[in-house]
């Protein structure tokens, strides 16, 4: 009688697990050390492969970048719209929304959206307008919750120039928050969006 052979896991499985690995650790290195101050080899050590293998599943350190910023901006735009689809009125949302803004920038191991905010001078200008493309769907519910806010009276002027302002300050805090410091992140946020409310909450 033989024996029945176990099937081999599918190495497209393998090639996808080492692709996030890849993205894993480049947007590590790109937030700690820069894009400029990051190489291959730096990033081929980290993820425990041989010094091109890199290669093999991006042609340039710049496409790694571009996928890194792209990774940042589906996952932070998944839980935007998350956020956009509770059934809450708009000024709780703001709170949600600043905290899951902060997540994103602070929280271990979400290192993608700071390396968009930090490194973007480092992409070509046609990778830039690739990138925007995907910005712009982020921004846009940012710019509906804006909105519905202004129509409920708690924030006059430019709507657009207010999303800017807050989606600045709130992500001007990766240079100034530390993780177990004397403010936890839903504390910012509570008060970041009371402060953005006029004190209207």
């Amino acid at each position: 009688m033989s024996v029945p052979q176990r099937k081999a896991r599918p190495r497209r499985n393998n090639e996808s697990n080492r692709r996030e690995e890849l993205l894993r650790v480049s947007a590590k290195l790109f937030r700690e050390k820069g894009f400029d101050g990051t190489s291959i080899r730096d990033i081929s050590a980290a993820a425990g492969m041989h010094s091109g293998s890199p290669f093999y599943h991006f042609k340039t350190k710049q496409d790694i970048l571009v996928a890194v910023m792209e990774q940042g901006l589906a996952e932070g735009l998944r839980k935007t719209e998350e956020v956009m689809a509770l059934s809450l009125p708009p000024e709780q949302k703001l709170t949600k929304l600043v905290r899951t803004q902060l997540g994103t920038i602070l929280e271990e191991g979400n290192d993608f959206i700071p390396v968009l905010l930090y490194d973007w001078r480092s992409l070509t200008l046609a990778n830039r307008r690739r990138i925007v493309a995907v910005k712009d769907r982020y921004d846009a519910l940012w710019q509906c919750l804006i909105d519905d806010l202004q129509r409920a009276g708690h924030m006059p002027g430019d709507a657009q120039l207010v999303r800017l302002l807050i989606l600045g300050a709130v992500n001007w805090a990766g240079t100034w928050y530390r993780l177990g410091g004397r403010l936890s992140l839903d504390k910012v946020a509570e008060d970041a969006a009371r402060l953005f409310l006029q004190g209207k909450q």
